[in-house]
Order: structure tokens, then sequence, then C-alpha cells
């Protein structure tokens, strides 16, 4: 038989997405699974959106522009142009969401054996995306105790060696909701500068920023056009990740040529994706505000009630809508597996992300999980009422 590529062996299984087999059996034995494993919001996707998917008319699904629609591409320099960012149609290529972005990113960026410095944990699949390209990650350990808040610059500079490419953040973070300072980001600015690297930041939680603070991106910062890249996604901020759009934006004209041929290679965006992302543009704010409201009240419930339990400790996150545990057990892996083989509550269990898949330094995040808080704040006590009785059970408990 022959074998399968190194690339396809060293491919890491996503740990969002890992145990659903687990979950899907246990589904099977009649347990309700609480779903906090993955970033797959229950608000409802705007009416702007689903209107233009139903009165959708063309009579031949085209392939669009390899960089996307101009009218979409257009209209997305007006959303922008009220952050305060001024790019035109041609900074930007849509994508098949933000994943495609990425990779569009660090291949027309990187070459194989380069290295990439993320503040870890980060986005699983970074690490995927890593491997794909031929990539290695630098992971610049940020910790628990403050916030997982950005690790001092220092830290940063040691890891930059003759191989060192570029500088990846999630602003506000996933996993761990933690929201960038311009102050912060200045800092990453000022080394990128120093050192020739691109800043590629991953900006698709804009809109989730809670406690009065605000979003700042680094296609704000003066003096880094030719360096920064913005990754962004309909996904998250609309409710609506199955459409498909995203978009890589860049003011560096060598850069976006080169990503250019890499849309060109899968020759174009989901069409019908791009309509209904074009006439998400026109929500109304009101949708956010509610949306953010929600969010919070989700938030608070689950923070207050992991600081309650013995032995668990997360900081309230600024933004997104995950916060990263820390949970008196001794494997996160076996543990979240355990919740869905072997405990149940009331015919209830809990699914959640494992802590580490979301490092690339092995052992770490054994006793950490990600839990999204994307339900209902009703289904949000009751899951956390299940994990605490979990942990008093679990057999392995620290």
């Amino acid at each position: 038989m022959p074998d399968i590529s190194e690339k396809g062996k060293n491919m890491p299984a996503s740990p969002i997405r890992k145990l659903v087999p687990f979950a899907d059996k246990a589904k099977q034995r009649g347990i309700k699974v609480f779903h906090l494993n993955i970033g797959q919001p229950d608000i409802e996707t705007p009416h702007t959106m689903l209107n233009a998917i139903h009165h959708f008319e063309q009579k031949v699904i085209e392939y669009s522009h390899s960089a996307g629609t101009l009218s979409y591409r257009t209209k997305l320099t007006q959303y922008y142009a009220k952050l305060g960012i001024s790019i035109q149609p041609d900074d930007i290529i849509v994508t098949t969401g933000g994943s495609e972005a990425i990779l569009f990113a660090i291949q027309s960026a990187m070459d194989p054996g380069d290295e990439i410095i993320i503040p870890e944990p980060f986005y699983a699949n970074y690490n995927g995306f890593s491997i794909e390209a031929g990539i290695n990650v630098k992971p610049i350990p940020s910790f628990i105790e403050n916030g997982f808040a950005l690790p001092p610059i220092s830290e940063f500079e040691k890891a930059i060696g003759p191989r060192t490419k570029a500088i990846l953040i999630c602003n506000p973070n996933n996993p761990t909701g933690y929201l960038y300072s311009p102050e912060e980001l200045k800092l990453l600015r000022d080394i990128a500068l120093k050192y020739d690297l691109y800043l590629f930041a991953d900006e698709v939680y804009r809109e989730f920023c809670y406690d009065g603070r605000h979003h700042f991106s680094i296609m704000q910062l003066e003096g880094l056009d030719q360096h920064a890249v913005l990754i962004d996604s309909v996904s998250k901020r609309y409710s609506a990740c199955g459409i498909r759009i995203g978009c890589m934006i860049s003011k560096n004209k060598q850069l976006m040529a080169a990503a250019m041929k890499f849309a060109q290679a899968r020759l174009s965006p989901p069409s019908v994706g791009q309509v209904a992302a074009e006439a998400a543009l026109d929500t109304p704010s009101e949708y956010f505000d509610n949306v953010k409201n929600e969010y919070v009240a989700r938030r608070n419930v689950v923070v207050e009630a992991i600081n309650k339990i013995p032995g668990a400790f997360c900081t309230s996150p600024q933004g997104a809508f995950y916060v990263m545990a820390r949970l008196p057990i001794d494997d996160s892996d076996c543990f979240c597996q355990w919740l869905l083989e072997n405990f149940e509550s009331k015919g209830r269990t809990v699914m959640m992300a494992p802590g580490t898949g979301f490092y690339s330094t092995p052992k770490k995040g054994l006793d950490e999980v990600r839990i999204s808080y994307v339900l209902k704040v009703e289904e949000l006590h009751q899951a956390m009422e299940c994990l605490a009785e979990a942990l008093t059970l679990y057999p392995n408990r620290k």
C-alpha cells in the first residue's frame, strides 16, 4: 500500500472537531451535548444576508473575478473607511473564508523553512496552516494570570532569527479573548520595522469588544503599509460561518500580486457567498449592539461559574466569544473525551476543546480548555453545572 505524505502525517487533528465522533456516540445514547467546543454562534444571521440569498435570481452561478467581485470589494472599502482604514479595491483579495486568506498571506510572504512568530495559545488551525505551507512556528508564551496579554517585546526579539519572516496575532484573540491595545500594537509595529518583518493580524472578531473597549487595527498604524497584512472574515461578524467569505488586505503591491496568483489558481471565491456578504454590509448597527450585549451576558455566566469551581480559574475576556480556562485536571484531551464517553448528569454533558491544541509547545495546555460561549444564557448555566459536577467525579482530578 502506498504511504501518505510526511505533511499528511504531521498535520494536527483539530482540537475543536476531533472529538466529534465521541459526541455523536453520546447523542446516540440519548445524552444532550452542550457544544462549547466550536465557535459556531447560535445568533441569527442578519436578514440583510438572508434576503440576498432568498432573492438571488441569476440564471447562471458564474465564476467571479479571482480577487472577488469589484462591487463587493468597493463596498468593503467603504466599510473599512468608517473604521479609519483607507484602502482601495485592489488592496483586497476576497477569499474562501479567513482560512484561505491566511494561507494566501503566508505562502505569498514566506518560503518553506521560514519562521513565523505567534503568541501562544493561538487559534489551533495556525499550526495546520503552517504545516501546509511548510513553515515553522516560533511560539512566544503568554500567561493566563494576566489574561494572556502581549508578551514582553524582548521575548519577540529573542525569537527572531535569520529565517524569521513574520509575526502573526489574532485581535481580539481566539482562544483567549484578549484585546490588544494600540500601545501593544505600536510595539509590534516597531519590531516589524526594525527587523523588516511582515505583521499579520487576524481581526475577524473586530465587532466583539466589551466593557467600553474599542478595537484598533494594524491598518491604522502609521508607517506599516508595506508590512501589514489584515485577515478578515464575515463568518463570526454576521454569524454566517457557512457562507465561507473572507479577505486578505494589504497595501504591499508586490505581496498582493503574488497572492493574486494563488487566488487565480483556485479560480474564484464563492459567488453566492459574495452576494450575501455584500448585502451584509448594510446590516444596521443595532444588530451588533444587541449581539454584543448578548455575548457579555454569556461571558459573565461562564466566567463567574468557572471561578466558583474549586481549583479552576479564568480571567474575563475583553473580546471575541471564547475563554481559556484552567481546570484541576491532568490532561485536557483525556478529560474532554471522558466527558463524552463516561460522564452524564441528568442526561447531559459538555463538549469543550482541549487546551493542548492551541499550543505548538509540547505539553502546554494540559490543564486548560477553550470554552466558546456561543449558547444561550440558560443553556450555559446548565453546561456550567454539568462541568462543575464532572470535575467532582473525574478520576484524574488534580
